[in-house]
């Protein structure tokens, strides 16, 4: 890995957050902009996600499992109401349902992408940070994601918790599936820095930077950013 200057960097230091780089919704083609709106808030410094008991579930009649989420992205686009193309399908055959504009808000290719948080999560509930392809291609084949950090509240422990870490290949032929989710010592409820760092070889994965898993052959083409949190209410 070389060394890499800082070309990017979010200390959610405004009163909101800055619109032409995120959008406070979950993958909003497949239903809406309003009904995949994320629950957050922005204050000293920090960047709450939450999921409240009222909030309602995303895409609800469709996706399985049913699922609730709060997150934001950094890109969207898709195809005209009714077409396929888009984000992150979740199904063969899902069509637009909300005609998204284009948002290239923060696509990194290679280098090194980190966050650093606290998750408070339930036995039904997860966090995670991850980086996915911005999928524009013809094929839409450039899918691929790197997994920073995922964490589901059902598998912590005492001082410990599984995170999830690695490569995801989904559609993308070029890329070979490498995911794991180790058991690493760490309390997710305090502050704690995950990162990846990668170029066309590699892709290491830390954990307050130590080394925890490293992938070979990860996505190189632009990826956005992906942080969220995901209530699962039939669990």
């Amino acid at each position: 890995m070389g060394v890499f200057s800082e070309v990017f960097a979010d200390e959610f230091d405004g009163a909101d957050l800055d619109r032409s780089t995120w959008l406070p919704a979950y993958l909003p083609a497949w239903s809406s902009t309003s009904a995949s709106a994320a629950t957050y808030a922005v204050h000293n410094g920090s960047l709450t996600l939450s999921i409240p008991p009222e909030q309602g579930l995303w895409c609800a009649g469709d996706h399985e499992p049913p699922l609730r989420v709060s997150g934001i992205q950094s890109g969207t686009w898709s195809g005209p109401v009714g077409s396929t193309r888009g984000q992150q399908r979740y199904r063969e055959g899902l069509t637009v349902r909300e005609e998204q504009p284009r948002l290239e808000g923060w696509l990194p290719s290679s280098g090194r992408v980190e966050i650093r948080c606290a998750m408070s999560l339930s036995p039904r509930s997860m966090a995670a940070m991850w980086l996915s392809g911005f999928e524009d291609d013809p094929a839409q084949e450039q899918c691929g994601e790197l997994c920073v950090v995922e964490v589901f509240g059902k598998d912590l422990r005492p001082g410990s918790a599984e995170v999830g870490i690695g490569v995801k290949a989904f559609r993308d032929p070029a890329l070979r599936q490498d995911f794991a989710a180790p058991r690493v010592e760490v309390d997710v409820a305090e502050m704690h820095t995950y990162a990846v760092d990668w170029d066309a070889d590699t892709a290491v994965f830390t954990v307050d930077d130590e080394v925890v898993r490293r992938c070979a052959g990860p996505p190189t083409y632009p990826l956005q950013v992906m942080v969220a949190v995901f209530d699962f209410p039939a669990w």
